[in-house]
């Protein structure tokens, strides 16, 4: 998803690239596993090294592919730079890392992760600065620490609200007041453009689009896009959401089966998740402003929903 995206970017700029996937998709991509060092035999030395990799769901299993792929495929990646004398690494890593963070949080906040997925990623930081500190002068490494990524093609939490939204299977829990920080994928693309010529040393950085969104304001632009109607539909409050919630980890449990709703999912949506950066405008030009990037998701994600709308008499 962010990789299609980072070679369209990179594509735009006439830059020379080889990408890597465990899964290849076209012609222009290798296969390459990062938690299997014999298959980086078929890279060369590059100028930068880019590690967009990451098992990120809820509820993978088993639990030891978080560390499998997250930890051992730094150590691999660090392993094959050091062969090849490659000296500056690009790591998407995730604000994950500080878990239920205090509104605002920045670069300098403490980690504090809950699930496996943000302490696989901060492991990783730690694997890759090691890496970076055996020959500073020389190397460059930059951590960027994405908010929830959403655009076009993707599949993750705010395509599974979206999708809810548009398949008349939403409810709002709680009053929806908690605020999001969201990253548009051409954005976050653009800036991991902007870091490989113009960002060298040590550099993290938190990459949110700003302003921030509330749930509320979320559902509201998703209603009118899809429904033309203007407002945020049933809401309950928020201790129902997450007792159905907790219900559904129990049918889960009992059928070794994953399911779209889990009693973290519910708690996820009604928490704020808002943080901060660095990252300076200079830094972001001709971005897409956020409010346009969820409207232009959701007319191209949902036109069959829009179009059946449109042609109700």
């Amino acid at each position: 998803f962010l990789g299609s995206n980072l070679k369209t970017q990179f594509d735009k700029k006439n830059f020379t690239y080889l990408a890597a996937d465990i899964n290849p998709t076209d012609s222009r991509t290798i296969k390459l596993d990062v938690a299997s060092y014999k298959t980086f035999n078929n890279l060369d030395k590059v100028d930068v090294l880019i590690n967009l990799a990451a098992e990120h769901r809820d509820d993978v299993k088993p639990v030891s592919k978080y560390d499998e792929v997250n930890v051992n495929g730094a150590k691999n990646i660090c392993s094959f730079c050091t062969d090849k004398n490659i000296n500056k690494i690009i790591f998407t890593s995730s604000v994950a890392i500080y878990g239920f963070a205090p509104p605002n949080t920045d670069e300098n906040g403490e980690p504090n992760f809950f699930n496996d997925y943000g302490r696989t990623k901060l492991l990783a930081e730690k694997v890759y600065k090691e890496w970076y500190e055996k020959d500073p002068k020389n190397r460059s490494l930059i951590i960027i620490r994405p908010t929830v990524i959403f655009g076009k093609g993707n599949r993750g939490n705010v395509y599974n609200l979206l999708k809810q939204i548009s398949d008349n299977r939403f409810i709002m829990f709680g009053d929806g007041n908690n605020i999001k920080s969201l990253a548009y994928v051409e954005n976050v693309a653009k800036f991991i453009r902007h870091c490989c010529n113009n960002e060298n040393g040590l550099k993290i950085y938190n990459y949110i689009d700003k302003p921030d969104i509330s749930v509320k304001t979320l559902v509201t632009i998703a209603r009118e896009e899809i429904f033309n109607k203007s407002n945020t539909g049933i809401r309950l409050p928020a201790f129902i959401g997450i007792s159905i919630g907790y219900i559904f980890d129990i049918i889960s449990f009992i059928f070794r089966k994953n399911l779209p709703i889990s009693s973290i999912r519910v708690k996820k949506f009604l928490m704020t998740t808002q943080f901060n950066t660095s990252i300076t405008k200079d830094k972001t030009v001709n971005n897409v402003a956020l409010e346009d990037a969820l409207r232009d998701t959701i007319r191209n994600e949902f036109k069959s929903s829009i179009s059946k709308l449109n042609k109700t008499p």
